[in-house]
């Protein structure tokens, strides 16, 4: 067997970053670390990478084993790789994110590992640079989102304009002019509207969208700008410079 010779082995870990939306706030699905060093303390779905799995097959096996999720909306995000970020070896930290409606998956979550969802303004302390993960997740995903329909992924099957306009504003902790949004929305095409209503809110009622698919598919890459550039907080902004500089280089 050839090897390259001089060089050091180093661990590859794989961490999750879950988030998902109940209809009101955004959440992080968190588990108490079971070994040392940090035992018990807050972390992320994590492990290690086996020789046999690429990245994407270890991130989905992680995730189904510490949480029993299966087939959510995951992408690579970025690689952790301080020398001295993991105290016992030197170990990469390849994160990912996965989006996910908590409601529509509260029967798949398995309890063997007692995961448990914390509101994204309250966290607690986690181990390690997860915080510094977690924080990069929400700079990414508001790049994203405020160009291509990557929220959808959080919503239920059945939604109503409210109900996304409230997810939007949750991510960019802003108010939305509720005309324009709901016209850049129907104007894509990307949403059916069904002829049930919601009433859970007024008599009046909102109607029921869904996704098309088809649609929702092939404008995924496209630039739709739900939100209006004069809409978003300078720091988001600032957000999103400093994440296409991170992934330029």
């Amino acid at each position: 067997m050839i090897e390259y010779s001089n060089q050091t082995r180093m661990l590859v870990s794989v961490d999750c970053v879950v988030i998902g939306f109940d209809g009101e706030d955004y959440k992080l699905l968190l588990i108490q670390r079971g070994f040392e060093p940090e035992k018990d303390k807050w972390s992320l779905m994590g492990g290690f990478l086996q020789p046999s799995e690429s990245l994407d097959e270890a991130a989905q096996r992680i995730l189904f084993e510490l949480t029993g999720l299966r087939n959510v909306y995951m992408e690579q995000l970025h690689a952790f790789s301080h020398p001295n970020r993991d105290p016992v070896e030197r170990v990469i930290g390849m994160t990912y994110f996965a989006l996910i409606d908590i409601k529509q998956y509260a029967k798949q979550l398995c309890d063997h590992f007692q995961p448990n969802w914390f509101k994204m303004k309250s966290l607690p302390a986690l181990i390690f640079d997860h915080q510094n993960m977690v924080d990069l997740t929400l700079k990414q995903l508001r790049y994203k989102a405020a160009l291509h329909p990557i929220l959808f992924e959080l919503l239920p099957k059945k939604f109503t304009l409210p109900q996304l306009q409230i997810l939007y504003e949750g991510l960019y902790d802003i108010p939305i002019d509720k005309r324009n949004f709901s016209r850049k929305v129907l104007s894509t095409g990307i949403i059916s509207r069904k002829q049930e209503k919601d009433k859970s809110k007024s008599k009046k009622g909102a109607y029921f969208y869904t996704l098309n698919q088809e649609s929702y598919h092939a404008q995924f890459q496209r630039v739709l700008n739900f939100i209006p550039k004069n809409e978003i907080p300078p720091s988001v902004e600032s957000d999103q410079k400093d994440r296409a500089v991170l992934l330029e280089g």
